[in-house]
Formats: structure tokens, sequence, C-alpha cells
């Protein structure tokens, strides 16, 4: 690995997600949302692969960038506009991560590994791309999931648990049992996972 040009990588996938106006705040500190959101997937992706390929690493660090330039209502309600937006949305991370990785010196071969991994295509039989998917799900439980159980349905949450739960392996939910919940999200998962 060339650590000048990864830590440039970084540097740009930061300075880039820096931009989000959302803010997120954490232990009483306030992020740019999508710098919060990557700088905790690449956490999880070294703890779940801590031999992480660096196109991997790379991949964790921009895999939702700029995210707030497409909004959710951009597109029309239901699954088949969310589908849409998340489907245009997955393609405009990787074209702006292949831009800066091009910036930053990397070859094409790199690139496309990244692309892949940020595409997540073969999710279920790719180890790289299913360790990114197990870390979006790991951030979702850890910094959103509190949030969420707040504006929906216990049915409804039940639901997405199932399908978070169907999207990881064993290393992911071994980390997900480890972390901490409120009383009612934790019943909410024990109800998902019985």
């Amino acid at each position: 690995m060339d650590t000048n040009k990864f830590e440039t990588a970084l540097e740009l996938f930061d300075d880039y997600n820096s931009r989000d106006p959302k803010r997120y705040t954490w232990n009483g500190a306030v992020y740019p949302q999508e710098l919060f959101f990557a700088l905790n997937v690449y956490q999880w992706v070294t703890k779940l692969d801590p031999n992480a390929s660096e196109a991997l690493l790379l991949a964790s660090r921009c895999e939702h960038i700029g995210r707030w330039e497409i909004p959710r209502e951009s597109y029309p309600e239901g699954k088949a506009g969310y589908l849409n937006w998340r489907s245009n949305l997955a393609k405009y991370h990787a074209d702006i991560a292949a831009q800066l990785l091009h910036k930053a010196g990397y070859s094409d071969d790199l690139i496309e590994d990244v692309r892949r991994i940020v595409l997540k295509q073969q999710l279920k039989t790719d180890p790289e791309v299913q360790t990114m998917e197990n870390a979006l799900c790991l951030v979702f439980l850890q910094f959103e999931y509190d949030d969420f159980i707040e504006k929906h349905d216990d049915a409804k949450v039940v639901r997405i648990l199932q399908k978070t739960w169907g999207k990881m392996t064993e290393p992911g939910h071994n980390a997900a049992l480890t972390l901490t919940y409120s009383e009612r999200g934790k019943g909410l998962i024990e109800k998902a996972l019985a």
C-alpha cells in the first residue's frame, strides 16, 4: 500500500463528506452526518477484518459519499421509488469515489475494485462486499436504530430488523449482539430473532 496515496484518498473523501449540511450529534460532539457515518463504517470494517484490503478500506470510507446530494424526496413514494433511489445513489457514490481516487493517483484496477464493493456486487459470494454490508448494518444498529424505532411501530421495526439480520453473516451477528440497546430496542431485536 502506498501510504501517501491512501491518506490522500481518505482526505479527499472526508473533505467531500464534510460538506454535508446535515449534522449528527454523538457524545456531545457535532459532525457532518455522512462524515460521521463514513468514519464509523471504516472503523467497523477494520474491526471485522483486521487484514482488510486497500480497496475495502477505501470503499468503507466512501460508501455513501455525497448522499445528501440526491435526497429520498426527489423520488416517488413507495417501494419502487425507494429501490430506484437506492440503485441510482449507489452508482452516484461509486462515480464520485472513482473521480476522487483518480485524483489521488490510483490505478483503474483498484478503482474498479472499490466500485465493485460500493455497488455491493456479488454480495453473498464476495467476502469483501459482505464485510462492508456487515459494517453498514452495524452502523445502523449502533447509531440510527434508537431514532428509527421512535418513528415506527413495532411490527415495521421487527420486519426491518429481520431484513437487516438477513443481510449480515455470523461476524456481523456476533458484533451486533455486543452493542448496547435501549430496553425497547433490545426487546424488538429479541422479537425479531425469535
